[in-house]
Order: structure tokens, then C-alpha cells, then sequence
């Protein structure tokens, strides 16, 4: 049979282009802020591409760009990929969001997921994030545990809910093992650069700080803290995002894990059997999307003890990290005893809770 032939007898047939094309692969792109490389966040969400593509096999095909700077580029990336056939673009960053969204506009065909964000301007933006709160708490509970200067340090990446969040549920955690513990927040303004977060990290320890955690991407400040405990000091870190395993046993003491795989294979599967719709993912440890990796024998096992009780209370869902009674900074209440938060105003937290200092940049 010609090829001719065949296309006639298809259209008799009322066969549609995708009936014609159903065993071609789905074609998944990914837009990444950092380097596959960077051993954080945008290496994690590689993991979670490269776990797509063992599922589904010759049924996928993935594509990605690294190290797309937030705004204009994007906006041009995401667009380059859709003239590239993806059928559905994750857009990896928060500073993605309105690129996502305007491109989605023009591509109508195509499915845009945007993470971290919560702008869905068109039917096919879905947007997906993870509690990463969650974590948080569980690493503030060792923080509070492990400081001796009572003092530990939270480097963050740009003054958005997300990372003010995490702010705010390590320090609640931190303190409620340790009344005495202070927070030093220094915002990095950037998600990945590790000269800054070295300089950060390198300042934190220089004020006293012996626990460090971090919002930014690359391991510099566990290389930071490696660096001045070969020099007599006693810093400790947790691995963010990734594991950061390489810095085990100490200085990176636990970490946590972003597992994105579940979330990218059940995203394009609905794309292949023709299921996607909108929607609003905020996925935690109970879909096991966050995930605290191995927590380290340079742990007390009190602490261990403690860390590992809330992770099964938080996974069964009988313990929120953020149950009253919690104040704002200026005193007034925010929750009252037993009350939990709404989702809706953590994803717009805009203040710290009381007992942290100092403002929260514009």
C-alpha cells in the first residue's frame, strides 16, 4: 500500500492526525534555573526527568535546558521548546511564572507545569509545589538539638512564602527544644551562586552561628562549614534538596530530599491516556515528595529519636507544623492554641514569627 493510499483509507476511516501518531513518544520538556550539576534543587529535578523516562521508556522522550535565567530568557526558552514539539514543559523556578503563563497563551495544545508558583492564567498552566515546611520542621528540631552558641543560620534565596516558610518552621522547631536558640537570615538573592552562598555561610560561622541551613542550591556551604570545622571549628549543615551525600558524615549531619519523580511520571502519564486537566499540586511527606534523607551518627540519638518521631507524625498527618499557639513578630496572634494554618495563608506568608529579628526585604 502507497502512502497516498493509506492516508485516503484513513480519512474514510475518519482517523485523526493523533489516531495516526498515538505510538509516537510524548515529548516532555524541562526549563532549569541552575546546572544538572548544581547537586540541589535543579539536579534534583533531573533526577525526577531521568526517573520519567525509566518508567515510561521509548514512550517518552525528554528534553531540557539548564541555567535559563529568570524573565525575558525564559520566556524565550519555554517558547523555543514548544515550537519543539514538547507536549508538555516543566518550568522549574518560581521567576518562571509569568514566562510560563504567557507563553502557554500562545501554545494552547501544549500542557505548562509551573513549579512553586500560583498563577494559572490559561487551562493548560497547572502549577505544583512541595511542602517543604515539612522538612523544615524536622531540621529545626535537630538544630535546636545540635547548637551549642545557641545560634544557627538560615541562608535564603528571595523574600517569597516559600522560603519564609521554612524560615519560620525551622526557627518554631529549633526553639522548642532549645528556648535559647537565636536566628541569623541572611537573604542570597539568587538560587544559585556559590561564591555568594560561601560568603554567606563564611559570615554566618564568623557571628557565632553553628548550624546552618539553607533556600539556595549549590553545596558552597557545606564546603564552607567543612572548611572551617578542618580548621578547629564545629559547624553543621543539611543538605538541601538533594542529599549533598559527599559531605557525610558531618558536616551535612541530615537533608532534605525533593522527589519530584512521583509527581513528573502521574503528570505525563495523564498526558498519554489523555486525563490532564488543571490543576494545584502541594504535595509533602505524605506523597513522599519530601523526603529527609539519612540522618547522621554525628547526631545525638536523643535528637535522632526526635527528628524521626515527627517525621512518622507529620507523614500520618497527626502533627501540622504550624499549630498555634504561634505569634506574629509584633506580638499579635496568629494562631490560637490547636489551630492550625491555612493553606491558603502559607502560601501567602508575608511576616516571621515572634522571636526572629529583623525585617523581611521587599
Amino acid at each position: 500500500m502507497t502512502n497516498k493510499t493509506f492516508l485516503a483509507l484513513a480519512a474514510t476511516l475518519g482517523l485523526t492526525g493523533a489516531a495516526l501518531a498515538q505510538d509516537d513518544p510524548i515529548k516532555a520538556g524541562f526549563i532549569y534555573v541552575g546546572p544538572i550539576g548544581d547537586g540541589g534543587w535543579t539536579y534534583q529535578h533531573d533526577q525526577g526527568r531521568l526517573a520519567l523516562e525509566e518508567e515510561y521508556g521509548d514512550r517518552v522522550e525528554t528534553v531540557y535546558q539548564e541555567s535559563v535565567p529568570e524573565g525575558a530568557d525564559a520566556e524565550r526558552a519555554i517558547t523555543q521548546m514548544a515550537l519543539g514539539g514538547a507536549d508538555i514543559i516543566f518550568t522549574t523556578s518560581f521567576g518562571y511564572m509569568d514566562a510560563t503563563n504567557a507563553v502557554a497563551e500562545k501554545f494552547p495544545d501544549v500542557k505548562f507545569e509551573h513549579a512553586t508558583g500560583f498563577k494559572r492564567d490559561h487551562p493548560n498552566v497547572s502549577t505544583y509545589d512541595a511542602r517543604f515546611y515539612e522538612g523544615r520542621a524536622v531540621l529545626g528540631t535537630l538544630a535546636g538539638h545540635l547548637t551549642e552558641t545557641n545560634k544557627i543560620g538560615y541562608i535564603g534565596s528571595f523574600p517569597i512564602p516559600e522560603n519564609i516558610q521554612g524560615i519560620n518552621s525551622a526557627y518554631l522547631h529549633a526553639k522548642e527544644v532549645n528556648p535559647d536558640v537565636e536566628m541569623v537570615v541572611t537573604w542570597a538573592y539568587t538560587w544559585f551562586d556559590p561564591a555568594k552562598e560561601a560568603d554567606a555561610a563564611r559570615a554566618m560561622i564568623d557571628q557565632g552561628v553553628d548550624v546552618i541551613l539553607q533556600h539556595t542550591d549549590s553545596t558552597a556551604p557545606q564546603a564552607a562549614a567543612e572548611e572551617a570545622n578542618a580548621n578547629g571549628g564545629r559547624v553543621f549543615t543539611f543538605g538541601q534538596a538533594s542529599d549533598m551525600a559527599e559531605f557525610k558524615p558531618e558536616p551535612r549531619v541530615a537533608s532534605i530530599i525533593d522527589n519530584w519523580a512521583p509527581y513528573y511520571i502521574e503528570r505525563v502519564g495523564a498526558v498519554m491516556d489523555g486525563t490532564w486537566e488543571q490543576q494545584a499540586s502541594w504535595g509533602g511527606m505524605a506523597e513522599g515528595e519530601v523526603v529527609i534523607g539519612e540522618i547522621t551518627d554525628a547526631v545525638p540519638e536523643e535528637a535522632k529519636a526526635a527528628a524521626e518521631e515527627m517525621i512518622a507524625n507529620i507523614t500520618d498527618g497527626s502533627y501540622h507544623p504550624f499549630t498555634g499557639p504561634i505569634n506574629k513578630q509584633d506580638g499579635s496572634e496568629w494562631l490560637a492554641e490547636g489551630e492550625v494554618a491555612e493553606d491558603g495563608e502559607l502560601a501567602g506568608m508575608d511576616f516571621y514569627v515572634e522571636g526572629i529579628t529583623g525585617d523581611i526585604p521587599n
